[in-house]
């Protein structure tokens, strides 16, 4: 049955699950008409710059999430702790409690990576830099708040990585949980 699509915003969380599926390659138009029951046309139509459209367009709105849930909050903390657990709380929400991949890094470890390595580099740093920044005010040190952002990020992908490869969801929790008090723990 087909879906009722009236937007071209309707379909980009269909299009990012193809993607989280099949990668940015294996993201063929038949599989992507088959999620969104359009046929090449109407997906031209709403993308006349293809399959390249269809994943900026994604990766635009994926940006937009982070930055209005992750970055912006995290610059705008007057209590660290409280917005790294705010941090956790919302990537356990978008990651779906580690059931969902990370779609950029999906198209960073793929063949596609140069075509989209402005927004893959610029969607961890921000984040990088904004967990840091963080983690600056919060008392440590740049150089230790600097390492332990990028850990977390590392924990973020590694956990969900791994969640996926064992079909065992708890592991990105646990990470998550384990995360939050590494962050957080005096400096050495």
């Amino acid at each position: 049955m087909a879906k009722s699509v009236s937007e071209r915003a309707d379909l980009l969380p269909l299009l990012a699950e193809v993607f989280r599926s099949h990668g940015y390659e294996g993201a063929t138009l038949a599989l992507i008409g088959e999620a969104t029951g359009l046929g090449k046309g109407s997906l031209y139509h709403f993308f006349p710059g293809g399959k390249a459209q269809m994943a900026a367009e994604v990766l635009s709105e994926i940006d937009d999430w982070f930055e209005v849930n992750i970055f912006v909050p995290l610059h705008k903390a007057d209590d660290p702790a409280r917005a790294i657990a705010e941090m956790i709380k919302a990537v356990d929400g978008y990651f779906r409690s580690g059931h969902r991949m990370c779609l950029v890094g999906i198209i960073a470890l793929g063949a596609s990576r140069d075509t989209f390595a402005v927004r893959v580099q610029d969607y961890f740093a921000r984040w990088n830099d904004s967990l840091a920044r963080v983690l600056r005010r919060s008392g440590l040190s740049a150089s230790v708040a600097r390492r332990r952002s990028a850990d977390a990020l590392l924990t973020i992908q590694g956990a969900l990585v791994l969640a996926r490869a064992l079909d065992d969801s708890s592991v990105f929790g646990q990470a998550m949980a384990d995360m939050k008090a590494r962050l957080l723990a005096r400096s050495d």
